[in-house]
């Protein structure tokens, strides 16, 4: 009789084991799937950026740092809207006057889709800061996030 419980013992002992191997397995396999899912949803939010909105980032904060954080006296009577998490594919940042920030933008700088290329325009364009504008948005939109001169 003893030996039959042995036997049997050693029976639901195997089972016992071959129960935890497989609860064993079923853990890291779910382990290593959410570690590669993880590994691909960082590659891809790295990488999922279209090329006007890392364009017009790169734009942004040097207009950002050249023109209000260094209060360059020219750009004091604006201020600077972004609007770079833009759902239509368009980001962008707008310059309205400082004392009314809803007011109609006075310019406008814009990217849009999988191109680089950087739009410029609004009214502010036909004033003498124009020029400043144009050359500083074309600069930055290069790489080159060297704050120019004076207007």
């Amino acid at each position: 009789m003893r030996r039959v419980s042995s036997h049997r013992n050693s029976r639901e002992g195997g089972l016992g084991r071959r129960v935890l191997s497989g609860a064993l397995l079923c853990g890291v396999a779910l382990l290593s799937a959410c570690q590669s899912d993880n590994r691909q949803s960082e590659t891809s939010a790295g990488s999922g950026k279209s090329a006007a909105l890392q364009s017009m980032e790169r734009v942004a904060i040097a207009a950002h740092r050249c023109w209000f954080a260094s209060q360059d006296p020219a750009f004091r009577p604006y201020r600077m809207a972004n609007e770079l998490n833009s759902f239509t594919g368009r980001p962008r940042f707008l310059l309205v006057p400082a004392k009314d920030f809803e007011a109609r933008p006075l310019l406008v700088v814009q990217a849009e889709g999988n191109s680089s290329a950087v739009e410029v325009f609004g009214p502010l364009m036909n004033e003498a800061i124009g020029r400043r504008i144009s050359s500083d948005v074309a600069r930055w939109a290069t790489g080159n996030n060297s704050c120019g001169g004076a207007a």
